[in-house]
């Protein structure tokens, strides 16, 4: 059987690649391990509870949409994207909230309660965001830079942005109150970044939130996953699941085929990897010259944090609660530091705590409450952890606390819960040291720096996702599907 592309993996970025090539045209074939598509964005079902395993905030519905579009459907006909207000609830032990919504008035009534000369930094703050978003996201994040010369032609752009400087130290240049450099500095974290080493040209999250808020799918974000599925499918396109791909195969230095673990072989004029960078290089193609050359630098670079994530749902709706909260502990700057640096786990830790019944409540049975909450932890290279003794240890600590502070009665209302930790990112994702958002964005690892959305030496081999241009979280590996898809349609199109 011969496809005209291959994709390896059905995550975001996989998905919508997939439909891009099948929309141009070109016979397209996903193959995923798993027994469910989504990639980090599985679903769990257990009790009547259903709880996605991964992205649950969706930021750039116009990045979705044109998957549609450019298939000539409409995304209202898929999935029912709903609006999430207050964007977060950021919250601190000393009892200090800030609700983070689009409404510029309420956001500067409640950062002037925090300190009033904030205000006006504020307002620099964002027009600042705004410009590294016209940048950064909108020029910058679905092309491809496959030679240096793409990167010293944005050069100046991002010179003038400042780009070398931190996340958090360019908050810091605008905003004084310690909590308000938290809240406008901790976005990084939700693509794998430390706001006191990431570029920047991370502080444009907050103006694509700002541009085009915050959206929930009905149905939990699988049912996004679902409805890209079956758009894929209905262009023609197919899906295997329960399908390994274990090796690549090349003849000098071209793909001609991939083998599975049941043993087939499918023969293809080009492959699209969604998994993990580092495995696709040392795992699939470890056998080839350039396999093995790039995994050994692959390796050396900085790997983003992984987390710790706990499922649980309780025959109790907690309605006091926002649909993110972002619950900062006792220290913020020390503890990235540990999260990043150090070969210990914290006894201290901040989380974010999902409660999608808030928007939609089908996600429990009547009455109660699907949640998750995850911790920033380190990854297996920089903390050699044990999780089978960590997480059991950590979860009752995080359980704990978030009876104390946030939801009273939770072990008494507790029904059902599930722990994912980075033995699991690591086992069941094929993630390089149980990273969750693949290589370290800084700058020195973003852009050119980063793997290439095509190989530069096999040429019919191309990356898609969080390891390739331009990074992790849900528009980022959307906006990787369009750069990738881009070059493989001028090579595959019909």
């Amino acid at each position: 059987m011969m496809s005209k592309a291959i994709v390896i993996g059905s995550g975001f970025g996989g998905l919508a690649l997939a439909i891009r090539l099948q929309a141009a045209g070109i016979p397209t074939l996903i193959l995923e391990q798993r027994d469910k598509p989504g990639g980090r964005a599985y679903v769990y079902q257990d009790q009547g509870f259903t709880f996605d395993a991964g992205p649950t905030v969706i930021t750039d519905p116009s990045a979705i949409e044109e998957l549609f579009t450019l298939a000539g459907k409409r995304l209202e006909e898929y999935v029912e994207l709903m609006p999430v207000t207050p964007f977060y609830r950021l919250c601190w032990e000393s009892g200090k909230v800030f609700n983070y919504d689009n409404d510029q008035a309420h956001l500067e009534e409640q950062i002037g309660q925090f300190n009033p000369a904030d205000v006006e930094g504020y307002r620099r703050f964002l027009s600042y965001s705004q410009a590294v978003f016209k940048e950064g996201y909108l020029k910058l994040g679905t092309v491809p830079f496959l030679s240096f010369r793409d990167m010293v032609r944005a050069g100046p752009q991002l010179a003038r942005l400042q780009a070398w400087r931190s996340v958090y130290s360019m908050v810091a240049k605008f905003i004084e109150d310690d909590h308000l450099r938290q809240a406008f500095s901790f976005h990084s974290l939700l693509v794998g970044g430390n706001p006191f080493a990431t570029s920047s040209i991370y502080t444009l999250i907050h103006a694509l939130e700002r541009e085009w808020g915050v959206w929930f799918p009905r149905g939990g974000t699988g049912a996004l996953v679902q409805g890209m599925v079956k758009l894929f499918e209905d262009l023609g396109g197919e899906i295997e699941l329960n399908a390994e791909v274990t090796q690549l195969e090349a003849e000098d230095n071209t793909l001609k085929a991939v083998k599975l673990a049941d043993g087939r072989r499918i023969e293809a004029s080009a492959v699209a990897s969604n998994a993990d960078v580092v495995h696709t290089y040392e795992k699939l193609l470890g056998h080839h010259p350039v396999g093995a050359k790039r995994s050994t630098s692959l390796k050396r670079k900085r790997m983003s944090n992984s987390l710790f994530v706990l499922y649980f749902g309780l025959n109790h709706h907690h309605e006091q609660l926002a649909h993110h909260t972002v619950c900062f502990g006792p220290r913020y700057k020390e503890l990235i530091d540990d999260i990043f640096n150090s070969d210990a786990l914290a006894e201290d830790f901040s989380l974010y705590l999902h409660a999608p019944c808030v928007t939609d409540p089908s996600l429990a049975p009547p009455g109660c409450g699907s949640y998750y909450v995850l911790a920033p932890v380190p990854h297996l290279g920089t903390a050699d952890l044990d999780w089978e003794v960590e997480g059991p240890r950590l979860r009752e600590r995080i359980f704990d606390y978030l009876e104390a502070h946030y939801m009273p009665g939770l072990r008494e209302q507790l029904v059902t819960h599930r722990m994912f930790t980075p033995f699991d990112f690591r086992d069941q994702l094929g993630a390089h040291q149980g990273s969750a958002f693949s290589i370290e964005p800084i700058l020195t690892q973003s852009a050119w720096f980063r793997p290439h959305n095509r190989d530069s030496r096999i040429a019919n081999l191309y990356l898609v996702g969080a390891g390739t241009h331009p990074g992790a979280g849900v528009p980022g590996v959307i906006g990787s599907a369009k750069a990738t898809a881009g070059l493989m349609v001028e090579q595959l199109a019909p």
